[in-house]
């Protein structure tokens, strides 16, 4: 690897966004792979190092560029639920319709994780498909469900689903629902939430 393409990586390791720029200056490679095909876009946002992605977005680095998992810097703030990330990259018009190696979106992620905040921002600034369904034959409803906790976040991830139009009575491969997979975990507040939509 050139030493100018390892200048820009360890900067973005760093999130020193003056050090970025510097390593493109000095010709760094906006889209450099390391041993594992990560770009430093993709690095930065693993990281939710903001400032050296806000660095690398003004400099045309790929949001879409996928890794040896198939992991992209868009895709993996559905991992991480950075609000702040999801935003450093929307200006670089990422591609809702890329998936991941399970053949899902950045919000199925997302809300099998609970994260509430990154869930309302991504229904709100973006037209993601609400009721894509993964390989696994989940929608993020289902995976919320599936393999959320019941606790109160991933109440208020399947609330905000049902709220931007999710298919409430979707059943996953196995062709059961995600009210029935509330009510088998006795997750009592998500059933709540599904009943009422029936």
């Amino acid at each position: 690897m050139p030493p100018a393409d390892r200048d820009l990586l360890a900067a973005v390791r760093d999130d020193d966004a003056d050090a970025v720029r510097a390593a493109l200056a000095d010709g760094a490679d906006v889209e450099a792979r390391d041993e594992h095909r990560r770009t430093p876009l993709l690095i930065a946002a693993l990281g939710d190092h903001v400032a050296a992605a806000v660095a690398l977005v003004a400099a045309g680095a790929d949001p879409d560029a996928q890794d040896d998992r198939e992991d992209s810097p868009w895709l993996v703030t559905g991992v991480t639920g950075s609000v702040r990330m999801m935003r450093a990259l929307l200006p670089a018009g990422p591609d809702l319709t890329l998936r991941n190696r399970f053949g899902g979106s950045c919000l199925i992620p997302a809300a099998e994780r609970g994260h509430v905040d990154y869930v309302r921002a991504l229904l709100r600034e973006t037209d993601v498909d609400v009721d894509h369904v993964n390989r696994l034959g989940w929608t993020a409803l289902l995976e919320a469900v599936i393999l959320g906790d019941g606790g109160h976040a991933h109440e208020e991830v399947v609330e905000l689903l049902i709220t931007a139009g999710a298919t409430p009575h979707l059943p996953d491969g196995e062709g059961v629902t995600a009210l029935e997979h509330a009510e088998r975990r006795g997750f009592a507040g998500i059933a709540g939430l599904l009943r009422a939509v029936r």
